[in-house]
């Protein structure tokens, strides 16, 4: 970490660093041990050295700990001035219960790369608003990093590319050739995965350019609105994702987001692809229902973009500026995001 003027500049990773897993939410460690050895030797592997937070390989059911052992466990690597990166174990549906007790000073003082996706959307937007320093929506170490090849090859690819590499901004991020949500070979290999075709889709022709914010919509129905959870500035860009909800769920979930405002201020949205989607037989995707939600404003969409549940992932900055164009269906960092 260095500071130019007020601002603070995260290190990139480098081989060799340290990297603190802990686990906000559920207790991945334990139901799927196969899976989180698998992804602690391949990062392993790639020259990092794994710093296990002190939940890991220890569950209460549905958890992996009370709400202060939790965030207790998330302190401790937040104030190790010796690990570069903490990446979330997985999600699940309770890691804004730790909020109240997260050591956001010891953030400030030691501040380093934050990683995270599905559930852990909480603890990353609660970091950033209570410090105002970018946290990472990108890969967990048991669901991005357990999987098998050839997807958690082209999800680390992204992963080094973007904190590893010095890139030359602005930064155009490159669409996956192809993606999957198969729910399949998650313990153990049992054969290929379908693959799919990629195609992001641009809707409501235009430039959007903002500060983005946002992640799994269902994590952030759980503490909208409260201290943890950021302000949405005029001309932000939104991002929403989720997996396996079915059409009601999405479409209460939006109405959220409307009835708080957010479309209101947003300049732009990115709307993630969504895992093992079930549509109820209405034939309703979630586009669909977030045009709905819009009512006929002109906001540019980029959607069934891939940061988000499928593999493969692409990390992005909260808090930092990026710019989508759907006349070309594209994605730029137009900020420096370390």
């Amino acid at each position: 970490m260095n500071k130019r003027g007020n601002v603070i500049v995260l290190n990139s990773l480098k081989y060799g660093d340290k990297i603190g897993v802990f686990s906000p939410s559920s207790a991945a460690s334990v139901s799927a041990k196969k899976r989180y050895d698998r992804g602690k030797a391949f990062l392993e592997q790639k020259g990092f050295h794994i710093v296990e937070g002190n939940l890991t390989g220890k569950s209460d059911n549905y958890r992996s700990g009370s709400p202060k052992e939790r965030a207790e466990e998330l302190n401790q690597l937040l104030r190790d001035s010796s690990i570069s990166m903490i990446i979330s174990m997985i999600g699940g549906t309770n890691s804004n219960s730790i909020l109240p007790y997260i050591d956001y000073d010891a953030f400030k003082q030691t501040p380093k790369l934050v990683v995270g996706y599905s559930d852990a959307t909480a603890v990353l937007l609660a970091l950033y608003a209570k410090t105002g320093i970018p946290t990472y929506y990108g890969p967990s170490l048991v669901a991005s990093f357990g999987e098998f090849e050839p997807l958690v090859n082209d999800t680390y690819s992204y992963f080094e590319k973007y904190f590893c590499v010095s890139q030359v901004i602005p930064y155009e991020l490159e669409m996956p050739k192809y993606w999957s949500d198969e729910k399949v070979n998650w313990l153990d290999y049992t054969g290929k995965k379908t693959l799919y075709e990629n195609q992001w889709l641009g809707i409501n022709e235009g430039i959007a350019e903002g500060r983005l914010i946002g992640g799994n919509n269902n994590a952030m129905y759980g503490f909208i609105g409260t201290p943890y959870f950021p302000e949405i500035k005029q001309g932000d860009i939104l991002l929403i994702e989720d997996t396996t909800k079915d059409a009601a769920t999405v479409e209460k979930n939006l109405a959220m987001l409307k009835l708080h405002g957010i479309f209101d201020k947003v300049s732009g949205i990115l709307l993630g692809k969504h895992e093992q989607y079930n549509d109820l037989g209405t034939g309703r995707k979630p586009l669909d229902l977030l045009l709905e939600q819009l009512d006929g404003k002109h906001v540019p969409i980029l959607a069934e973009f891939d940061s988000c549940h499928t593999h493969p992932m692409i990390p992005l900055a909260i808090g930092k500026k990026v710019r989508i164009d759907t006349y070309h269906n594209t994605v730029l960092c137009i900020e420096e995001w370390l």
